[in-house]
């Protein structure tokens, strides 16, 4: 089916799923400090803190669970928009069955779309649909909110082949004013570029069909110079081309987890916070947006 024909019932889907889990929280900007408009602009942009994390399913480096780190780790980001990778919702006994969307989003008093990568039976008759995937916190108002699918290579299944499945996040957000596409995805992780390669293709799709400033949010599995990711740039720029390395969290030795911005959106300063709460490291910029983003 194409895409742009399944749009209108996904945004009538979202809207439901949004309705449900959406944690109302405080709206208010982030610690970003507001920037002086440009010579001549008429209306000063808009200030917003957003993250990249790959939780390691609230597993630390020392593999061990515990979803309170977790949290703590994200709340010292005092990011306004975060992408959120290698989420569990109610999965397994790695963490304890936990809608960890939902929990993350309580704690840290914000807003939550999570998009299941995969969407499995429960593990008992009385339990829960065991759910990974990506998710997308906000203290904003999320506007819109959908599911994409791109090109995956299933770990659910023996000799798995290339196939459409879900898991790449898209919210609008909506900022004093301004609006944002924010898209969170979570590429394939072997040695094999070639699907990492079909799923940037997939995802430019998508970017393609929304105008206004846009914010790719990711655990890539590949450094920026990748000969698979080389399609991205000019239509997506790096936020931190010289950012320190995220992978693994102590030690690291590659930069993997990347904020990437739309030629429309600014970046006035980034960071990589060295917590060892999961096996990566996250990713926090600071950007100004434009007014009239659609």
């Amino acid at each position: 089916m194409d895409r742009r024909t399944r749009r209108p019932a996904q945004r009538a889907l979202t809207a439901a799923v949004l309705a449900a889990t959406a944690v109302l929280g405080a709206a208010a900007t982030g610690a970003a400090a507001n920037q002086a408009a440009g010579p001549g602009s008429a209306v000063p942009p808009v200030p917003l803190r957003v993250a990249t994390y790959n939780i390691h399913a609230g597993a630390g480096e020392d593999n061990v669970f515990d979803l309170d780190r977790t949290a703590a780790a994200i709340r010292e980001l005092d990011a306004d928009v975060i992408g959120l990778e290698e989420v569990d919702v109610h999965w397994g006994a790695r963490s304890d069955y936990t809608d960890e969307a939902r929990e993350l989003a309580g704690r840290l008093h914000m807003r939550v779309f999570f998009a299941p990568i995969y969407d499995l039976p429960p593990a008992t008759a009385d339990g829960d649909r065991r759910r990974y995937g990506v998710a997308i916190l906000s203290r904003h108002p999320l506007r819109d909110a959908e599911n994409h699918e791109i090109t995956r290579l299933s770990t659910q299944t023996p000799d798995p082949v290339p196939a459409p499945a879900p898991g790449f996040a898209e919210v609008t957000v909506k900022v004093r004013g301004a609006r944002v596409h924010v898209y969170a995805t979570h590429l394939d992780y072997r040695a094999d570029p070639s699907v990492r390669r079909t799923q940037v293709d997939d995802m430019l799709d998508v970017l393609a069909e929304d105008s206004g400033p846009k914010v790719l949010l990711g655990d890539f599995n590949a450094e920026p110079d990748a000969p698979e990711l080389a399609r991205l740039w000019g239509r997506l720029t790096d936020a931190a081309p010289h950012g320190g390395k995220t992978y693994p969290a102590t030690d690291p030795v590659k930069r993997i987890d990347l904020v990437t911005v739309s030629p429309d959106v600014t970046v006035t300063g980034t960071r990589e916070s060295g917590t060892t709460a999961s096996d990566h490291r996250p990713v926090v910029a600071d950007l100004l947006l434009r007014h009239g983003g659609h």
